[in-house]
């Protein structure tokens, strides 16, 4: 992998909850471009030394009069989009009824919100783990219905879908 001063580093945890991040590299250790590169991240505008792993990427600073994308076997040029969400759950159980509550901050004005519920048979073991997952999976089920209409009618705004 070689980078140039100006590229864009961007790194993308494997981790369930890990961090993505982004930033520029400002110097190169070697003439020829290899690793490691001082990139300055965006997050915190700290400088920091950098080797690339299997989660990074390096983007090449492109000029903006590259071909444009209506050329035949031309690509087009685009910057990537990077962005974190995240999703709050919180559940409460009393009784034989357990609720949860998931919401997603997605950097939009307004958060998307669910709710999910599950009722223990009287005849059944109390584990509470049980109306947890059941609860939480109707939750986040809901919300990714949600997530997919407010997509649909975001594409359906801008004419870009005309499906059901």
């Amino acid at each position: 992998m070689k980078a140039a001063v100006g590229d864009r580093v961007v790194v993308v945890s494997s981790q369930v909850g890990g961090v993505v991040r982004d930033g520029v590299v400002v110097e190169l250790k070697h003439e020829d471009g290899s690793p490691p590169y001082v990139v300055e991240w965006s997050d915190s505008g700290h400088r920091a030394l950098y080797y690339p792993g299997t989660d990074g990427r390096v983007l090449h600073d492109e000029p903006e009069e590259a071909a444009p994308a209506s050329e035949p076997g031309v690509p087009e040029v685009s910057t990537p989009h990077v962005a974190t969400w995240t999703v709050t759950v919180q559940v409460f159980e009393q009784g034989a009824h357990t609720s949860a509550r998931a919401v997603l901050h997605a950097g939009a004005a307004t958060d998307l919100e669910s709710r999910g519920r599950a009722t223990r048979n009287p005849h059944d073991p109390d584990v509470p783990e049980i109306g947890d997952e059941v609860a939480v999976s109707r939750a986040l089920h809901q919300l990714a219905d949600s997530l997919m209409s407010a997509a649909y009618a975001d594409m359906r705004a801008d004419g870009s879908y005309a499906g059901g």
